[in-house]
Order: C-alpha cells, then structure tokens, then sequence
C-alpha cells in the first residue's frame, strides 16, 4: 500500500469529498483499499468520539475485565519525532542496511545487534510489538493521541488528563508513602497535562543533570524559611475557620504542604543525584541521566508512580544511516538510546524492580520502508512497533508482523485480530497497573462521562494480554 503526503487542492476529490481548508492531510493509493470505509472511519475520528451515535453509557453493560495487576510502576518513553520501525524494533534486511546493523537472529526476532548491541544482552526480558498501527502521521496530533489515549480534537479531549494523571489519580490510595510527585515527566517542560483532574495529578517537569531540582532550599536558609512557612500556615487555618478559604486555596494549602515534603532532605536529593560512573554507564548524555533519576524515583517507593522519559530527534528525512542511526558512533542516538536502556533493565532486573515496573518505549508512528528516499532518510508513515519489558512481560518475542518490507500489519498477533492502535496501548498500561480500563467518571466538567479509555461502552478496545502469555 503506496501513501502519497503533501495537501489535497481546494474542491471536491472524486469520492465526494471536500478537503478545502484541511492541511497535511495523508492519503493511500492501494488497489483493494476500500476507501468507503477510510472516509468514514477517519469522520468518526476527526469529528470526535463523542460526536458519534450510539446507546448511552448507562444502558450498555460493561464486559467483564480482568486486568493483569502485575505492575505498581510505569516508565514510559516517548520517541518524540518518530523512530523508523523497519531498522529498529521491526528490522527489515535490504540492499540499504549497513553491514554494520549486524543482524541477528534471538528466537524468532531478528534484531539489529550493531545498533542497538546493550538491548541485544537483555533480549531475554524484551517483547516488540510489530503489529501497531496509529490514527495519523501528524507529530504533535499522534505524539498527544498517544499521551492522552483519545483523538486530541475529540469531544473530551481538552480536559483528557494525561495517562500519567490518570494512574496517579488510581494510586491516590495505594500509595502508603506520598512525598514525591505521584507523576515525574522528564525532559520535557510541556505535553498533555491534569486535564480536569486537580492539580496534584498533574507532570512534575524536571530535566534531571546529577542536581535536586531548583526551589528545594531557601536563600535565607532554613530557619527563616520555616518561620514563613508557618506564619502562611497559620493565615490558611484562620481563613479556613472564618470559611473564607474557597476549594482553589484549599488546593494551594495541599500543593504547598507537598511541596515542603521536599525540601531540606538530604535522602529525597539524592534521588536526583548519580556519580560518574552512573552517568557514563547510562551514556552520559539527557536521556540517560532521566534514565537514572527515573531508577531511583521508582527504587525509593515515596509515591511516584508513572515516570514519562522523552528522548526527541526521531524524525530522520535525511541521512538516516550517517546521523542518527549511525551504528559505529556512540554518539548517534540510536546508540545513546541503547546505552540508556541497556543500562535501566540491566539495573532494575538485577534489583528486582524489573519484575513491578511496565517499561514502554515507542514513538508516535513509524517511517517509509524500503529503500530510504532520495536524502538517505525516511518520511513518515502509519506503521510502527513499540518495544515492552518488565512487570512479567514473557521475553524474546515479537506479538504480531508486519509484510515482507514493513509496509503493513500482516498478523495482528492477539485476539482483536486487528492493527493495535493507540487507545490499546492505553488499555495495556491500565490492566498491568490493575486498573480497570472500562472505568467510566462521571465527574467530568461537560457531564458526559469521561471513560479512562475510549469508547469503553463497546468494547472496542483493550489490553494486548498476549504480552503476558507464551
């Protein structure tokens, strides 16, 4: 199936179609597609969730869930830019590889071993996911898709929290410790956030460089800060008695009180902290020290929950093979990427942190196959794989296939018997976590039920559970 890019003119296409106004659209040429169905599935996506009739959520049963409950963490790391599937995740073999991939078979997975030579020593603890197919080939509307679970202009999608808010949201209560953030992002200061979750729920925003985050001492120093402290403290209580402290002074009482938890503690500043040889066996570079402070916010078990890890400049046009994938350079990324996680399972296996902990690594779709286009790169495409390890996960498997040159799912590989798509990746990451995926609020600011994932009602989508199954 052949994707053509670029803008569709002004007018009717010869389906009957207006696509005046709407830019970077993508479109497929194929000659067994059924366009009717495209059209109509893309309308349902574009006009929203929301929009779409069906029963209403209170009519419709739910169908019964067993979620697998293996985990109590999740790291997830977000490929910003989009990796090329085909010489990652799901490698394909042609003219165009280097010799230097050094393709190598564990099991049935052909792997690129002189790429990505750390992950290649912890294969045993690794499953790919070749079978996933996201809604667009849009970077900032597929990377959000991915982030909040559900179709960015949809009905709910402006107050959608984050996946992460969600979790912490679901561990309020399991969590006997709560000093840290229940939901770290790092390297990132922006992305999907609370949505109409209270703000506790919401990302701490850190890029982690060996130091504690800034704002944790007082320049005054500690005395004088606790004098303040506490005069503010006193002022909250009197207001609160007289009743003049509304529910948003409320959230600022608990957001102060969280955030004291945090400073003067030596044991809560090493968290951010790591040594040299730390640094260097991670790779010495941004990812790597997120990496490492992710290890040590989940190892500590003071309340943090869902660590997002973002690693950007995936979106490789040009000179795939000399810049990023470069695999006879430490310091391409696709090598500083391997070091990074290489390094995270080896350590959280040896530590047993490995068998609590959801680990995902993907982007937000994949790349053209074949032969790279005429810049030695490749432009983007709806075909991608995403990597799983941890919390139980059986190893050294792939859970679907692609065709011979990676252009589309050939055996979806569980039993939806479909292209896995965003909102199942959501569903997976609930059910490891024990949550129940199918889970309806309806506390939501518009009243129509917010479901944890999409479409809920109808079951249309769910938990890839063959991770979990030889």
């Amino acid at each position: 199936m052949d994707k053509i890019y670029g803008e569709q003119p002004a007018g009717k296409d010869r389906f009957g179609k207006d696509w005046s106004g709407i830019k970077g659209t993508w479109f497929w040429k194929a000659p067994h597609f059924n366009r009717r169905n495209f059209f109509r599935h893309l309308g349902s996506a574009v006009g929203g969730y929301y929009l779409l009739p069906a029963k209403p959520m209170e009519t419709v049963a739910k169908a019964a869930v067993s979620p697998i409950g293996t985990a109590k963490n999740v790291i997830f790391v977000m490929m910003s830019g989009a990796p090329s599937h085909t010489d990652t995740f799901d490698l394909k073999e042609g003219p165009w590889l280097p010799k230097e991939f050094d393709p190598t078979s564990f099991g049935d997975i052909r792997w690129p071993r002189g790429l990505f030579p750390k992950l290649a020593e912890q294969m045993e603890s690794i499953a790919l996911v070749r079978s996933v197919k996201p809604w667009a080939a849009v970077h900032d509307l597929a990377r959000n898709w991915l982030q909040i679970g559900r179709n960015p202009v949809s009905g709910l999608a402006r107050i959608a929290p984050h996946i992460g808010s969600v979790v912490s949201l679901e561990f309020a209560n399991r969590s006997k410790d709560k000093t840290l953030p229940p939901f770290f992002n790092l390297n990132a200061n922006d992305g999907p956030g609370a949505g109409y979750l209270p703000p506790g729920y919401a990302p701490f925003y850190f890029s982690p460089g060996g130091n504690p985050p800034s704002g944790t001492t007082h320049a005054d120093g500690q005395p004088a800060f606790d004098r303040r402290f506490a005069v503010l403290n006193d002022l909250d209580a009197e207001m609160r008695g007289k009743g003049l402290l509304q529910s948003k002074g409320d959230e600022m009482t608990a957001f102060n009180a969280s955030a004291r938890q945090l400073m003067y503690r030596t044991e809560i500043d090493n968290l951010f902290r790591f040594s040299t040889e730390e640094r260097n066996r991670f790779g010495n570079t941004n990812f790597g020290n997120s990496l490492i402070v992710a290890r040590n916010l989940l190892a500590s078990d003071k309340g943090t929950r869902f660590v997002q890890v973002n690693v950007g400049s995936w979106d490789m046009h040009a000179n795939i093979y000399g810049g990023g994938l470069n695999a006879t350079n430490a310091n391409a990324l696709g090598r500083q990427f391997d070091a990074g996680m290489g390094a995270l399972i080896a350590d959280m296996k040896a530590s047993g942190l490995l068998d609590q902990t959801l680990i995902v690594a993907m982007g937000e779709f994949g790349r053209t196959v074949g032969t790279p286009n005429a810049n030695v790169g490749r432009d983007h495409f709806l075909q991608q794989s995403t990597l799983f390890a941890g919390a139980g996960i059986k190893g050294q498997r792939a859970i679907g296939s692609t065709d011979l040159a990676g252009r589309d799912t050939s055996d979806p590989g569980w039993s939806r018997n479909r292209s896995i798509r965003a909102e199942d990746i959501e569903a997976t990451i609930y059910s490891a976590l024990g949550i129940d995926w199918t889970t309806v609020r309806r506390d939501d600011p518009f009243g129509r039920g917010f479901e944890y994932v999409p479409f809920s009602d109808q079951d249309l989508y769910g938990p890839i559970h063959e991770l979990w199954r030889g």
